[in-house]
C-alpha cells in the first residue's frame, strides 16, 4: 500500500510575533504515533522556509498534503523568511501559479495562518482542497485544529471529515474560534464559475421577498429579527419584584431591539411600560443635576398621564435624588397600581457628566435595593441599555452595574447568519457564506446591511466582498465614523494601529483595550485583543497607514 506523505513547512520571520510552531509539529507527530495506521504515513518537517525552499521541497519531497504554519496577512500574502531570517512575503498570485504545477500530486493544502483564506481560495483553483483561516486565529486554536484534522487523516477519513474533526477539536477545548477555519473545494469553485457563465449573478437576486431597511431598531413584527437566546430569560426576570436588567453590547448589535421586546412582553402582562432614550435628550438638561432629574421624572410620568408639577414635589432643601424618590413614591408607585417597567436606552451618555453619573447611578442602585424591604419599590423594574460601563467606577456600592441580571449580546453565529440569508431570499453555497462571514463575522448591523443591499440587487456578493473594506463600499459612513473617533482620540488611533498591524492578538493598556472594545472595534482573546472582523483589519490598515 502506498505511503502518504505530509509536508509541514514553518516560517516565523524575526520581525513577526513568536509562534510555538515546533509544538504544533510535535503534537501532530504524537497523533500519528497514537494511530493504528502510523506505518502508512510519513511526516516531513522543514523550518525557516524561504520562497525558494517552498518550490524545492514540493519538487523533491512530493507530498500529498502540504501544511504551512506561520503568519498570514490577507491580501498581503504569506510570511516566509529571507536568507537573514527576515520577512519575505509571497504574493497570492505567485502561490497559485506554483501550486498549479502540482495539481495532480497534492490533494490538500492547509494554511494554518491568520487571514490565509485569501491564499487558500487562489490555491484551490488548482488543488482539490484548501484550508485557510478567515480571521486571526490564536496559537492554541491553530494547534487544536491541526490535531483534530490529522487524527482523521491518519484514520483514512475524507478531507471533509478531517476538517470537521479539526473544527470539533477547537470546540471541545472550549475555544470560541471554531468558525475561523474555512474548507474550500475546487469542484465548488468550478461549478460556481460555470453557473455564473451561463446564468450570471443576477439569478441569485430574490424576486418575491419584501425587504426591510436594516437601519435602526428591528420592529417587533419584523420577519428579519433573529430571536436572542437571552430573550426568554429577560421575560422571566422582568416579572420579579424590583428586578434590574442590564443589556450591554457595542453599538448596532441589537440592544434596543431586545429592550423593545422585553417592554412589549411586560405590556402584555398588564405592566405599565416607559422607554427613555438619553441619546435624544436635550443637551441643556445635562448641564444641571436638578434639571436632569426633573426631566427624567417628567419623561417617565408623561407617558403614564401624570402631569408634571415641579412645585408640588421638588423641594430645594432636599437633594435631587430625594426629590426624585418622592416623585416616584407619590405619583408612580401607588400600592394598587400595576408594576412599572422603566427602560433607559443609551445610558452611556451620562458617563460624560461626572456629577450626573454619580448621583443618577446611585439613585438607580438605591431604588433597586429598596425593593428588597419595601413592597412599593418592588413594583419598579428597571432595564438599563448601554455600550460600556464607566471605566473606573467611583463607588461600587453606588453602581447599578454590579447588581441585577447582566445580558451581554454577541454576534450572530453561523446558523443565524444562514437563516438571515434565507429570509432575504438568497441562495448561497457554503463557500459563499464562508466568504461573507470571513469578512464581517456575525455582526448584526454589518450582516443585515449587506444582505439588504445584495438582496435588493444593488450589488453582487463578489462586488460587496471587494468594496466593503473601502470608502467606496456600503459601509463608508459607518467606517468613517469609527475613523473620526480614532482621529479625535490619537491614543486610541495608535492602539488600533497596533492591533491591525499584528497577525496575532496583542496586549494593550487596559484603558485602551476597554475603549476599543466598547466601540466594538476589537474582541477579547484572553488578556489580549484582536480586530473584531477582517473588514476592520483591512480598512484600518489602509487608513491608519500600517
Amino acid at each position: 500500500m502506498a505511503i502518504k506523505k505530509v509536508l509541514i513547512l514553518a516560517a516565523n520571520p524575526l520581525e513577526t510575533a513568536r509562534l510555538r510552531l515546533d509544538k504544533e509539529v510535535a503534537e501532530i507527530r504524537t497523533t500519528l504515533q497514537l494511530s493504528l495506521n502510523r506505518d502508512r504515513f510519513v511526516i516531513e518537517h522543514r523550518g525557516a522556509v524561504s520562497p525558494q525552499d517552498l518550490q524545492t521541497y514540493l519538487f523533491n519531497l512530493k507530498p500529498q498534503i502540504l501544511h504551512f504554519s506561520g503568519h498570514g496577512g490577507g491580501d498581503l500574502g504569506l510570511a516566509f523568511e529571507n536568507k537573514n531570517g527576515g520577512l519575505k512575503a509571497v504574493s497570492t498570485d505567485a502561490l497559485a501559479d506554483l501550486f498549479k504545477l502540482f495539481s495532480a500530486q497534492i490533494q490538500c493544502v492547509m494554511l494554518n495562518a491568520c487571514y490565509a483564506v485569501v491564499q487558500a481560495e487562489a490555491i484551490c483553483q488548482h488543488i482539490p482542497y484548501a484550508i485557510g483561516m478567515n480571521q486571526a486565529i490564536g496559537d492554541e486554536a491553530a494547534r487544536k485544529f491541526a490535531e483534530g484534522f490529522y487524527r482523521a487523516i491518519w484514520d483514512d477519513r475524507s478531507i471533509e471529515d478531517a476538517f470537521a474533526s479539526g473544527v470539533n477539536a477547537i470546540a471541545l477545548e472550549g475555544i470560541p474560534e471554531e468558525l475561523t477555519p474555512v474548507l474550500l473545494k475546487r469542484s465548488d469553485l468550478r461549478n460556481r464559475l460555470r453557473d455564473r457563465q451561463f446564468t450570471g449573478s443576477q439569478s441569485n437576486i430574490p424576486t418575491n421577498v419584501s425587504l426591510e431597511s436594516p437601519e435602526g431598531q428591528v420592529g417587533n413584527n419584523s420577519g428579519f429579527y433573529i430571536r436572542s437566546p437571552y430573550e426568554e430569560r429577560c421575560h422571566e426576570e422582568v416579572k420579579k419584584a424590583g428586578s434590574l436588567i442590564r443589556i450591554k453590547s457595542p453599538h448596532n448589535m441589537g440592544k434596543s431591539s431586545l429592550m423593545s421586546r422585553v417592554l412589549t412582553s411586560a405590556g402584555e402582562l398588564g405592566y405599565r411600560t416607559v422607554s427613555v432614550n438619553l441619546e435624544q435628550t436635550n443637551q441643556k438638561f445635562f448641564n444641571d443635576l436638578d434639571k436632569f432629574m426633573q426631566w427624567f421624572c417628567a419623561s417617565v410620568g408623561k407617558p403614564l398621564g401624570v402631569k408634571v408639577k415641579v412645585e408640588e414635589y421638588w423641594d430645594d432643601i432636599f437633594g435631587a435624588n430625594d426629590n426624585s424618590t418622592d416623585y416616584f413614591e407619590k405619583y408612580l408607585l401607588n400600592p394598587d397600581d400595576h408594576p412599572l417597567v422603566v427602560a433607559i436606552d443609551n445610558f452611556d451618555r451620562v458617563f460624560q457628566y461626572a456629577d450626573i453619573e454619580t448621583d443618577f447611578c446611585g439613585l438607580l442602585r438605591g431604588w433597586h435595593e429598596r425593593s428588597r424591604s419595601n413592597p412599593l419599590w418592588g413594583k419598579l423594574r428597571l432595564i438599563i441599555v448601554y455600550s460600556q460601563e464607566p471605566y473606573l467606577q467611583k463607588d461600587i456600592n453606588q453602581s447599578p452595574f454590579n447588581v441585577g441580571l447582566p445580558i451581554v449580546l454577541g454576534e450572530f453565529n453561523g446558523a443565524e447568519v444562514r437563516e438571515l440569508i434565507s429570509r432575504h431570499g438568497l441562495v448561497w453555497t457554503d463557500r459563499e457564506v464562508e466568504q461573507f462571514m470571513g469578512l464581517i463575522g456575525g455582526h448584526p448591523y454589518l450582516v443585515r446591511s449587506a444582505l439588504y443591499r445584495i438582496a435588493s440587487g444593488d450589488m453582487y456578493l463578489e462586488e460587496f466582498l471587494q468594496t466593503a473594506p473601502t470608502e467606496a463600499g456600503i459601509y463608508s459612513g459607518y467606517l468613517l465614523g469609527h475613523l473620526k473617533a480614532l482621529e479625535d482620540h490619537p491614543e486610541l488611533g495608535i492602539a488600533m494601529k497596533t492591533v491591525v498591524a499584528s497577525d496575532i492578538p496583542v496586549r494593550l493598556r487596559s484603558d485602551e483595550a476597554f475603549k476599543l472594545d466598547s466601540r466594538g472595534l476589537v474582541v477579547r482573546v484572553d488578556n489580549d485583543v484582536a480586530p473584531r472582523c477582517r473588514l476592520y483589519r483591512l480598512y484600518f490598515r489602509d487608513r491608519l497607514g500600517v
